[in-house]
């Protein structure tokens, strides 16, 4: 399916509400540019391996089916509110060291996108500046949520 076809069917689906539907397309949508990432990895160990790939799976297939649909072109916008927010706050393993771990590895894979001539130098060069500019922040957010002993009062409930 083509960019515009797949936007098109994830209209309808979102509209119909079959939601795993939409989900499942989306995986198969990014799988051919999964999969030429994990080729671009080839010099690397299999524990590496894996883990830009699941970290890569995990904000293209999960991140970005959990709020709305979006394919792999269109997810790089959502980096920042990825590894700013949502991994901070809803996977249990964060930590400062690995939301730049993971965030390393989706700039890994835009990278590739970008010397495969498939995503434009341009956006790759923004997403990565603003990662770099955030990352500081983003890491301490991380140890503050991450510290029981302290009082984070933006998620104190009671």
């Amino acid at each position: 399916m083509t960019y515009e076809e797949v936007h098109k069917k994830l209209q309808e689906l979102e509209e119909r509400k079959e939601i795993d539907e939409a989900m499942e397309l989306v995986a198969k949508y990014n799988k051919p540019a999964m999969d030429l990432f994990e080729e671009s990895l080839s010099k690397y160990t299999d524990r590496t391996i894996r883990r830009h790939m699941a970290n890569v799976d995990l904000f293209l297939n999960d991140y970005n089916t959990y709020y709305e649909f979006k394919i792999w072109e269109d997810a790089w916008i959502e980096a920042s509110s990825f590894l700013g927010d949502f991994f901070i706050h809803k996977c249990m393993w964060s930590t400062p060291e690995n939301i730049k771990t993971t965030a390393t590895s989706i700039k890994k894979f835009y990278k590739c996108m970008v010397n495969h001539g498939l995503f434009p130098l341009e956006k790759y060069q923004e997403m990565c500046r603003v990662i770099k500019a955030c990352m500081p922040r983003w890491q301490e957010d991380c140890a503050r949520f991450n510290n029981f002993d302290e009082d984070y009062d933006e998620f104190d409930y009671f």
